[in-house]
């Protein structure tokens, strides 16, 4: 949950509660998904703050007390995302009150954190074991849609400087699952999607996975629809303090796993890298640069 459903009303009576009032409000806004799934107890040591505070947060919001704080906050975790209209409001008013550079900041710390939390051994051995499947298929379909469409075109990318192994299932013209119809238990699809989940993407992954191709999910969940699917899973925060969830680190996954199924490749990948190197040059690709130019 990228806020919560109190988060406006939050913002907009801050300046007038006391500062044990605004440090638990302070914690409501930094952790939504916290106060659905965690007891009262726990938010008020998190925050710093004694658990009557919470309560009486609940009701200078006008609620009976802090159960109702965590039923809205929980149905809005069931529900799903506020939409991106309601996500730019809280953005506008929380920018409004702390200035740009403070926005900028926060959502520079926040994505800082999120990197480093993919260096977990958890992590990276999830994102090993992903590259080790990918880099021993036959063909890797890379698959994403929308916001997730830089993640499977990065992959892809990559892969096609080294070989003809990977093919991008994009959608043009509506024919963008076709080519997965050719894929069979010794290809992988590789697939990226984060809430609000695309359907098209869900779909053509269950045919897939369903033809007995196995899937590689990059996605924000452990319950989320691709993590049902996959073989292997690499979770990703989304969480951000702007009304658009974060991209950034899914990204830095495809990055990784892009370089470590092409040193895969071994010396079969650098001859056709030279190959690529010649044909670059050739078409006069890149800028060459200029004497003195670094």
């Amino acid at each position: 949950m990228d806020q919560g459903p109190l988060a406006e009303r939050l913002i907009a009576e801050f300046d007038g509660m006391s500062a044990q009032l605004r440090t638990a409000a302070r914690y409501m806004l930094d952790h939504p998904s916290d106060v659905a799934l965690l007891s009262m107890r726990e938010q008020a040591r998190q925050a710093g703050v004694q658990p009557a505070t919470m309560t009486r947060l609940a009701k200078h919001l006008g609620l009976e007390g802090y159960d109702a704080v965590r039923d809205s906050y929980a149905a809005a975790v069931r529900g799903g995302h506020l939409g991106f209209a309601g996500k730019a409001g809280i953005q506008v008013k929380s920018q409004k009150l702390k200035g740009d550079r403070a926005q900028a900041t926060e959502m520079m710390d926040s994505l800082a954190v999120q990197i480093a939390r993919l260096g977990r051994p958890e992590v990276l051995e999830r994102i090993v074991a992903a590259a080790k499947r990918l880099a021993e298929a036959r063909r890797i379909y890379c698959l994403g849609l929308r916001s997730s469409h830089p993640i499977a075109w990065h992959v892809h990318y990559v892969l096609s400087l080294i070989g003809e192994s990977s093919v991008l299932l994009d959608g043009i013209a509506g024919t963008g699952a076709d080519a997965i119809g050719r894929a069979t238990d010794a290809d992988v699809l590789l697939v990226a999607s984060v809430l609000p989940y695309t359907r098209q993407t869900v779909e053509i992954a269950e045919y897939a996975a369903g033809r007995g191709v196995p899937v590689v999910a990059i996605t924000d969940s452990k319950v989320a629809p691709l993590a049902q699917i996959a073989q292997d899973v690499i979770v990703v925060p989304t969480h951000s303090p702007s009304f658009f969830h974060t991209m950034a680190p899914a990204f830095a996954v495809a990055e990784i796993l892009a370089a470590l199924v092409a040193g895969h490749g071994g010396e079969s990948a650098l001859a056709v890298l030279r190959c690529t190197d010649e044909h670059h040059a050739a078409l006069n690709i890149h800028l060459k640069p200029r004497l003195g130019m670094k």
